[in-house]
């Protein structure tokens, strides 16, 4: 299916710069974002027509399920460190309450109220989390911003250490409008909340980069700028502060600073509890499948015996 859509307003064409309620932005680095996002669409963009089609191309829908396999196998492939770290992050964020939230310093809270709330239940059980704040400055094609997130130091000795991101919102980093169905189902793929390294990260971003261009192209669109590996880069490479304690603000004004928090702390809720349940699932029939294969290969090795 098509659309036609009007040039001019980026809104209007659907095109949607920032995905993520979680990352935050500067104000100075919002007017650059503006400014390149209505340069794309007049010029970056205009080779690519008005045009927006919503189903896949053949070769885009090959290249997608080749996607979609590598997220399927970095998802399989943490090491025990990860996969520990994950399960708690997963319990930890199905326990907090819109009762333990409020306690950013900033009216536009952008969920860090949950950030550090989630790094506190960390560290209560034996992690060193803290949250860590990114920015870095716009150069070239690629628009300045900011980014929050948590992240998990393991000190193995005085000279190394091992550094695990997490990320509450990962999905949402990769949303793009008018995205093809099979996009959607890789987006759907990825985990909900990001627990580990900084190399596996990239391995998901540099996968994602390349689905977005496979979606955009099939809907005869260019990828923009704040869809770029090194966009993207950016909000977890860049220098970062680490924090350990929010600062404080007055409980009077709580209701209305951190609604919006509550609201998405219970969609992050759902939609972890989905990926829960459809990964028991996946695992459940895994097993059933083995079991069988085991089973065959069992009977088979009797019949030869007789």
């Amino acid at each position: 299916m098509c659309t036609v859509t009007a040039t001019g307003d980026w809104r209007a064409r659907g095109i949607v710069p920032v995905g993520q309620i979680g990352g935050g932005f500067s104000h100075e680095s919002e007017h650059d974002l503006a400014l390149m996002v209505s340069d794309f669409l007049e010029n970056g963009a205009s080779s690519g027509g008005d045009s927006w089609c919503s189903s896949d191309g053949e070769s885009g829908l090959s290249d997608l399920h080749h996607l979609a396999d590598k997220i399927s196998f970095y998802k399989q492939s943490l090491t025990q460190h990860e996969s520990e770290l994950l399960s708690l992050v997963h319990s930890r964020m199905q326990s907090i309450k819109d009762t333990d939230l409020g306690h950013a310093k900033s009216a536009s809270c952008n969920g860090s109220c949950i950030r550090f709330y989630l790094a506190k239940l960390l560290r209560l059980s034996g992690y060193d989390a803290a949250v860590c704040s990114s920015r870095w400055q716009g150069s070239g094609k690629v628009p300045g911003g900011d980014h929050e997130y948590i992240d998990v130091v393991d000190y193995k000795n005085t000279e190394s250490f091992e550094r695990l991101i997490v990320d509450i919102d990962f999905r949402s980093h990769f949303e793009i409008a008018r995205g093809v169905d099979s996009y959607a189902r890789i987006l759907k793929s990825l985990p909900v909340v990001y627990v580990g390294s900084l190399a596996r990260l990239k391995q998901y971003l540099q996968v994602m980069v390349e689905a977005s261009k496979s979606s955009l192209k099939q809907n005869s669109m260019p990828l923009p700028p704040w869809r770029s590996l090194a966009y993207l880069e950016a909000k977890w490479y860049s220098p970062h502060q680490r924090r350990y304690d929010p600062e404080k603000q007055s409980s009077n004004i709580y209701s209305l600073k951190h609604k919006q928090c509550n609201g998405h702390l219970k969609r992050l809720q759902s939609l972890l509890q989905s990926e829960i349940e459809e990964e028991r699932i996946f695992k459940s029939i895994n097993s059933d499948s083995n079991w069988k294969v085991k089973f065959e290969r069992r009977r088979h090795s009797l019949l030869r015996g007789l």
